[in-house]
């Protein structure tokens, strides 16, 4: 009997990762109904590796209300862990870049406040950890109005409150922490991240991220300032000097804001999701490993789902195949890190819209096609 571990990321606008996974389990089941399954959604840091976590978690979805990246009130989510001492949530569920149409997105006003309000209602319920995937983010504030939310105030020459967003952080003068979360300091903060970038600079989140969220190149060197004048200020606030950390840029910055201000951990998210799931016990007993996401191209061995989890499952010998929505350029790049195979699910050349509305469909065939060469 074939015993089958699927464990992709989700396939963005597309499928999620269980979803994802149970297309693949459906399609396998079709040649080798026998075959036994361990479904493992994953994530690498981005958007929906608070799902994957959450399917290992087995607790509850809470839901509430929270101030989006560009103020009006959004409905975010986060999950409590079943013994309620742990708390998983997305960043993208408050601050997301997905949450505000394209023409209405303003990256100089663009806030974490919501981030820090999901994390004071987790505190609220009296979790003792946090863990939180940055990825996907609308923001370029550095984490300023996440550490607004949790009680610092952000003042400027003389003494009033700033604007939200990483635009007014150039009039910041003193950011006062007096009135920080005291539950903060008790609180373990565990950050996924998938990117390594500095805060500032050329290859920092301003110059590397800004363009995706609407900077041009004049927005891009301002953004970069107010930055470093808000780098100035958590060194003067807080005596650390976070900004080259690799990962302080991620999240437009919120990296830098959690390890100042929560004195968080940041974590390669795929490392993270493979411990908590226990994935590397659990690949044990695999035959093969199914591994995927919309994407395979040469940035995938950089941190990314499917060779982190080839990675781990050749640690165990295990031969690893991965299906994506589309093939990008370098993308045998990854047969250097353990995948053996990849497929991609799209059977000819159909629109985007065509792929994104029947993502599951096609995966579930493409799993069924893999499935019958296999057991030949």
């Amino acid at each position: 009997m074939v015993h089958i571990v699927i464990a992709p990321d989700s396939f963005k606008e597309s499928m999620t990762a269980l979803e994802a996974a149970t297309a693949i389990q459906r399609g396998f089941q079709k040649t080798d109904p026998e075959a036994t399954f361990d479904v493992i959604p994953m994530g690498d840091g981005g958007e929906g590796t608070m799902e994957a976590l959450t399917a290992n978690l087995g607790g509850e979805r809470i839901e509430l209300q929270v101030e989006g990246p560009n103020i009006k009130s959004v409905t975010a989510h986060y999950a409590l862990s079943e013994d309620g001492t742990t708390a998983v949530m997305d960043m993208a569920a408050a601050s997301g870049i997905h949450i505000t149409a394209k023409a209405d997105r303003n990256v100089y006003e663009a806030s974490t406040y919501g981030t820090g309000e999901m994390i004071s209602a987790a505190l609220d319920r009296g979790v003792s950890r946090i863990m939180i995937g940055i990825g996907g983010s609308a923001t370029n504030d550095a984490g300023a109005g996440m550490i607004e939310a949790l009680g610092a105030k952000l003042l400027d020459e003389n003494g009033n409150a700033i604007n939200r967003g990483g635009g007014a952080l150039v009039k910041l003068a003193k950011i006062d922490i007096s009135g920080l979360d005291e539950r903060l300091a008790k609180t373990e903060i565990i950050v996924a991240c998938d990117v390594t970038n500095p805060l500032l600079g050329p290859e920092g989140a301003s110059a590397v991220y800004g363009p995706q969220k609407g900077a041009g190149e004049r927005a891009v060197v301002e953004l970069d300032h107010a930055l470093e004048v808000f780098n100035e200020r958590t060194i003067e606030a807080t005596g650390k000097d976070v900004s080259n950390i690799p990962g302080a840029g991620a999240a437009g910055g919120l990296g830098a804001g959690l390890l100042a201000f929560l004195d968080a951990t940041l974590q390669p998210g795929i490392e993270l999701v493979l411990a908590e799931t226990d994935f590397h016990t659990r690949v044990q007993k695999a035959d093969l490993v199914f591994t995927g996401e919309g994407k395979i191209d040469g940035q995938s061995v950089y941190g990314k789902t499917p060779v982190g989890v080839a990675k781990a499952a050749k640690r165990e010998g295990k031969r690893v195949i991965a299906v994506c929505g589309a093939l990008g350029t370098g993308y045998k790049d990854v047969y250097e890190h353990g995948i053996d195979a990849v497929f991609s699910i799209v059977p000819g050349a159909v629109s985007l819209e065509d792929a994104m509305t029947n993502g599951t469909s096609y995966l579930e065939d493409a799993a069924e096609n893999i499935a019958r060469v296999w057991h030949k």
